[in-house]
């Protein structure tokens, strides 16, 4: 009996000294295949008009590839031929959204803004993951949202019970 707590409480320890980041790790640390990088293909179809076949390109698609991008355009009720450029129906709100300038790359500079609000909010830490301590001040409170909104009269959906 002595011999099973000792072992479980070895691996007790060892599991918390694996200092992974859990979900939020979002990278194959295997180096195996990625199950999600594999797209399936689309059916193989005979048409009823052998003339119907467009000739076969060297490097070009094949009728039977898949594309997320205008799938997910059809999917979402647009027309693919439109996927080039910005709608005529959404033009004025893009003006209005970048009537201030576009950031080229503002993907890269959140990206850095939020790496070093990081370290910069985590200073003392040891390497740990330091996401939720660093923005824990910018949090929102579920439930006191809840509270204040039912306070001034809104109409709120119905909240869990909390623990």
């Amino acid at each position: 009996m002595r011999k099973a707590a000792i072992a479980v409480t070895m691996m007790a320890l060892l599991a918390a000294c694996s200092g992974g980041r859990g979900l939020r790790d979002l990278g194959n640390p295997q180096g195996g295949p990625d199950e999600f990088s594999v797209q399936p293909s689309r059916p193989l179809e005979l048409p009823a008009d052998m003339s119907l076949l467009p000739e076969p390109t060297p490097g070009g698609t094949n009728r039977t590839d898949v594309d997320p991008k205008a799938d997910a355009i059809s999917a979402l009720g647009g027309r693919v031929s439109d996927s080039s450029g910005v709608p005529a129906s959404d033009a004025a709100l893009v003006g209005t959204a970048s009537r201030y300038g576009v950031t080229a790359d503002i993907r890269d500079v959140l990206a850095s803004d939020d790496e070093r609000f990081r370290n910069s909010a985590g200073r003392f830490s040891s390497g740990a993951d330091r996401y939720f301590r660093a923005y824990a001040s910018q949090a929102l409170d579920a439930y006191a949202e809840f509270e204040r909104l039912r306070a001034l009269g809104a109409r709120v959906p119905s909240a869990p019970p909390s623990n």
